[in-house]
């Protein structure tokens, strides 16, 4: 029953970040570090609030480490909201998602872990997956796909950072510290490039801080009540959300070639979540 439930919750956080993804999408012609502000903005007051109500002190111990687990995890998103913004949706999901296999080979030096030598042909795997996508794809340009792989491995060291806070910070105080250090960031950007939202982009902002809130709060509900590799794989349903908004509300279509990249580098992040952990 409890592992039912894991099932629900995580299906239903991978649904909240395709809505997430799509509300991004739609204020594509806002500059994405505005973008960026807004979600902050709501995660902070939120985070900031069950703080305060639960009486957990908010700046945490180790605060460098917090404080580097910020600034990772403000460039992670800056580079995945703005490849949400200016390429097709599945194809920035799918580049978003080599987080985790990057995440692997960094804890190699970050936590000290092990990896098992066919992980670095998952990775290999990955990466063809990646050349495929972007070689049969034209509207990926090069910087598209740098700035996307950027934000995977930012994505992976806040991941890591994450890993040596666990047993020092309580989780509130690791998500409080990303929009903590996040919104000087974009703020200064916004203070001299601000583009006014207008009509439905209002409705849309407010929607990416919302969203992302849920599907973090049943992500972690999930992740409480299973085993963590038997629902971990179902974050990866976010690819075929993805792709179907892209069809339906883009107009966004792929080659053969296209989707058999997206396929490799999913197989190949399944498959190294399988690999059980080295000794």
């Amino acid at each position: 029953m409890e592992e039912n439930k894991s099932v629900q919750y995580m299906l239903l956080a991978g649904l909240f970040f395709a809505l997430m993804n799509v509300c991004v999408k739609f204020v594509a012609h806002l500059p994405t570090l505005e973008v960026v502000f807004f979600r902050s903005v709501i995660s902070l007051v939120a985070t900031y609030v069950i703080l305060k109500k639960d009486k957990i002190p908010l700046f945490g111990n180790n605060k460098k480490l917090l404080i580097f687990r910020g600034i990772a995890g403000c460039l992670g998103l800056i580079g995945s909201f703005y490849t949400i913004q200016h390429i097709p949706l599945g194809s920035a999901v799918t580049i978003n998602y080599l987080s985790p296999l990057f995440t692997a080979i960094l804890g190699i030096f970050v936590v000290k872990q092990k990896v098992r030598p066919i992980q670095f042909l998952f990775f290999a795997l990955a990466l063809s997956g990646v050349l495929m996508l972007k070689g049969f794809d034209s509207r990926i340009s090069t910087l598209d796909l740098v700035i996307g792989l950027l934000a995977a491995l930012f994505a992976a060291i806040a991941y890591n950072i994450i890993a040596k806070l666990k047993t020092s910070e309580h989780p509130l105080v690791i998500i409080f510290y990303f929009p903590l250090v996040t919104l000087p960031v974009v703020g200064i950007y916004c203070l001299f490039n601000w583009q006014m939202p207008q009509g439905w982009d209002w409705f849309y902002l407010l929607l990416v801080g919302i969203l992302t809130q849920l599907a973090q709060y049943y992500m972690t509900l999930s992740y409480q009540r299973a085993n963590l590799s038997k629902v971990a794989s179902l974050t990866y349903l976010g690819v075929v959300y993805a792709l179907g908004f892209g069809y339906f509300l883009f107009d966004e279509t792929y080659t053969l070639y296209s989707i058999l990249g997206i396929v490799l580098i999913l197989i190949a992040i399944l498959l190294n979540m399988r690999v059980k952990p080295a000794r």
